[in-house]
């Protein structure tokens, strides 16, 4: 009686550890099953999964266009922090910061608990590799031109789990590019320099992000370089002669005309045909950025340049000159009349 009893014992022992066993199996089973419910798998624009949560609450962006894209989306609510350059819009300035974007608080990104951190290009990897061991999400965009940007948004919204907003934002933005192509694709490419940086002279190469804004608008640089950013000499600009110059700035009205000035008033630069016609064009600094504000941008770029597609007169019809249109600028005027520059 005693070994029946023992061996019912076993049984019912081996019966339990079984029964025990396949309980925490299920229970393994019903988590993996609710982490597969509660997340999903993104793939960002270097390629990488990122397992993200399937709804989004808290956010954090490390780059001024990534900020200006979740405002354009109508995330603001859902932006926990962005950094200290982050001025677009103005609201954007009173988030919590977490410091610059090649360098941000990686104690301040935690404490801000995001459900999902926004890179791209200006930020370094050593920063998504930090977050994804702190098993923070990291998605990261990298847009070259302005319909690469128009991409990005898709992406950014689908990863925010708000696909439907960033389709119809795109549908907008691409809607004003296609009305300005059909604007301008009939007129000749104004010729420009773009100046990054004036001592030294510093401008664009032809495959950089600002080169396809200006081809956006109608333009194309006068430099030739496969470099990003070439340094060029006054010399060479002088030899070529371009139609505008271009200066990103945040001054108002008056501060361009008051950059116009300063250049007037500067020995080399007043070789140019194009500062003594005041054919200077002042843009947002918007320009350098992959941002939804790039459309609006390019659009006053390309009034600027092409005033007669927009139903304006040319600056050059209605410019006086100080001494009269005579000698080489007279001349210089005449030309352009015939190309539309």
């Amino acid at each position: 009686m005693r070994r029946a009893a023992r061996i019912a014992a076993a049984g019912a022992l081996a019966g339990a550890m079984a029964f025990g066993a396949g309980a925490m199996r299920d229970a393994a089973a019903q988590d993996a099953s609710a982490k597969r419910d509660a997340t999903r798998v993104v793939t960002d624009e270097a390629g990488r999964r990122v397992e993200v949560p399937r709804e989004i609450h808290r956010m954090v962006t490390l780059a001024p266009n990534l900020t200006e894209t979740i405002y354009a989306l109508g995330l603001e609510a859902r932006l926990a922090g962005d950094t200290d350059y982050c001025d677009t819009p103005p609201a954007a300035k009173l988030k919590p910061h977490v410091g610059a974007p090649v360098n941000p608080s990686l104690e301040g990104i935690v404490a801000l608990h995001p459900d999902l951190v926004l890179a791209t290009a200006i930020n370094r990897w050593e920063t998504v590799h930090a977050l994804e061991r702190l098993k923070i999400p990291v998605f990261t965009t990298d847009p070259q031109t302005a319909r690469g940007m128009l991409e990005s948004i898709e992406h950014i919204a689908d990863a925010a789990g708000a696909s439907e907003q960033g389709r119809e934002v795109v549908a907008r933005l691409q809607g004003r590019l296609d009305a300005l192509h059909a604007k301008l694709e009939e007129r000749p490419l104004a010729h420009v320099l773009f100046v990054v940086w004036e001592e030294p002279l510093i401008s664009i190469g032809q495959n950089t992000f600002i080169a396809d804004a200006l081809r956006w608008a109608g333009a194309e640089s006068v430099i030739l370089s496969e470099k990003s950013w070439p340094q060029i000499g006054m010399e060479e600009v002088v030899r070529l002669q371009p139609d505008y110059i271009v200066l990103a700035s945040n001054h108002s009205e008056s501060g361009a005309k008051t950059q116009l000035e300063d250049l007037r008033a500067r020995p080399a630069w007043k070789q140019l045909a194009a500062v003594r016609m005041g054919h200077v064009a002042v843009v947002s600094e918007e320009v350098t950025r992959p941002s939804p504000e790039l459309v609006g941008v390019i659009e006053d770029l390309a009034k600027q340049l092409h005033p007669e597609a927009f139903g304006q007169k040319s600056e050059k019809r209605k410019l006086k000159l100080e001494n009269g249109e005579s000698g080489e600028l007279a001349a210089i005027v005449r030309g352009c009349d015939g190309c539309g520059r």
